[in-house]
C-alpha cells in the first residue's frame, strides 16, 4: 500500500466535541466494552468447553463472539486512550490498521448471520439429516471461507481508501477511522471509491439479507406445518435471538453504507455506527444467553464447576 499522502497522522474528533460530555462518553464506552468483551468471551468459552453445546449452532455462535470481540477491540480501546491521554491523534498507518481490523469482522459477520439462518432452516426443516449436512468439517470450512472473504473485502476497502491523497485537513469527524469520514477528507475525486463501497456492501449487505430472509420464509413455512402449539413455540424460540440480532445489525449497516451520497450526515452516522460497531456486539451475548435455555444451563454448570474447584 503506497502512501501518496502529505498527512502522516489523523485527529479523531470523537462522538462529541463538547469537553463536558467526554467524561460521560468515556464511562459509557468503558462499561459497554467491558460488558461486551466479558460476555463474548463467556459465550466463546461455553460453546468451546461444554459438551451439551457441541453443535453447529453453538459453533457459529462462538465464531460470532470472536468477530464481536475483534470488532469492539478495534475501536473502543483507542477511543478510551484518546480520552485518557487527551490526545486524539492516530497515525496514518494506525488508522489504516484500525479500518482493516474493523471492516473484517463486520463483513464476515454479515455472511455469518446468513449462514446461521440457513443452519436454523436445516435444523428445523430437515432435522434427521442435520448432522450430516452441517457436519463439524462443514462448520470449520465455512468459518474459514467466511474469514477469507471478509478479509478480502476489508483489504479492498482499506487499500482503496488509503491510496487517496490527504493534503491539509486531517480531522476525522467520527469516533474511529471509518470510510465515509475519510473520503470526505481526501483531496481527490472519490467517486470510484464510493462505487466500490456501494458495490461491495450491496453484495454483502443486500445479498446476505436476502439469503437470510429466504431462509426464514422456509423456516416459518416449516414451523406452520407443525401441529402442536408447543412444537411451534420451541421452533420459534430457537430463531428468536437470531432474528433480533439480524434486524439490528443489517438495518444499521445498510443505512450507513447503502444510500445516496446526498443523504450523508456524519453526525447521524456516528450514532448508527455506534449501534452496529459497539452496541450490537455487546448485546449479542446478552440476547443469546437470556433467550437460550441451553446457554443458561451451561453457564450454571460452569459456575458450579468453578465453585467446586475453589472449595477443594
Amino acid at each position: 500500500m503506497k502512501n501518496n499522502s502529505q498527512v502522516s497522522e489523523f485527529i479523531i474528533l470523537g462522538l462529541s466535541t463538547n469537553p463536558e460530555l467526554e467524561t460521560l462518553v468515556f464511562i459509557l464506552f468503558f462499561i459497554i466494552y467491558v460488558v461486551g468483551f466479558i460476555g463474548n468471551v463467556l459465550i466463546l468459552v461455553l460453546s468451546s468447553t461444554d459438551s451439551s453445546l457441541n453443535t453447529p449452532m453453538y459453533f457459529f455462535l462462538g465464531f460470532l463472539s470472536v468477530l464481536d470481540i475483534c470488532s469492539i477491540s478495534a475501536i473502543v480501546p483507542k477511543l478510551l486512550t484518546c480520552y485518557i491521554s487527551k490526545s486524539k491523534v492516530i497515525s496514518f498507518y494506525g488508522c489504516a490498521a484500525q479500518l482493516f481490523f474493523f471492516l473484517w469482522p463486520v463483513g464476515t459477520e454479515l455472511l455469518l448471520l446468513a449462514v446461521m439462518a440457513y443452519d436454523r432452516y436445516i435444523a428445523i426443516g430437515n432435522p434427521l439429516r442435520y448432522g450430516m449436512i452441517i457436519s463439524p468439517r462443514v462448520c470449520v470450512n465455512t468459518a474459514t471461507t467466511l474469514t477469507i472473504v471478509g478479509s478480502l473485502n476489508s483489504m479492498t476497502h482499506t487499500i482503496c481508501t488509503f491510496r487517496l491523497p490527504y493534503c491539509d485537513d486531517n480531522k476525522i469527524n467520527h469516533f474511529f477511522c471509518e470510510i465515509m469520514p475519510l473520503l470526505k477528507l481526501a483531496c481527490a475525486d472519490t467517486y470510484i471509491n464510493e462505487i466500490i463501497v456501494f458495490t461491495a456492501d450491496f453484495i454483502l449487505g443486500i445479498c446476505c439479507f436476502t439469503l437470510t430472509f429466504v431462509s426464514y420464509v422456509f423456516i416459518i413455512n416449516t414451523i406452520m406445518k407443525i401441529r402442536s402449539a408447543k412444537g411451534k413455540r420451541k421452533a420459534f424460540s430457537t430463531c428468536a435471538s437470531h432474528i433480533t440480532i439480524v434486524s439490528m445489525y443489517y438495518g444499521a449497516v445498510i443505512f450507513t453504507y447503502i444510500r445516496p451520497r446526498s443523504s450523508l450526515s456524519l453526525e447521524k452516522d456516528k450514532i448508527i455506527s455506534a449501534l452496529y460497531a459497539v452496541v450490537t456486539p455487546t448485546l449479542n451475548p446478552i440476547i443469546y444467553s437470556l433467550r437460550n435455555k441451553d446457554v443458561k444451563e451451561a453457564f450454571k454448570r460452569l459456575i458450579n464447576k468453578l465453585v467446586d474447584n475453589l472449595c477443594k
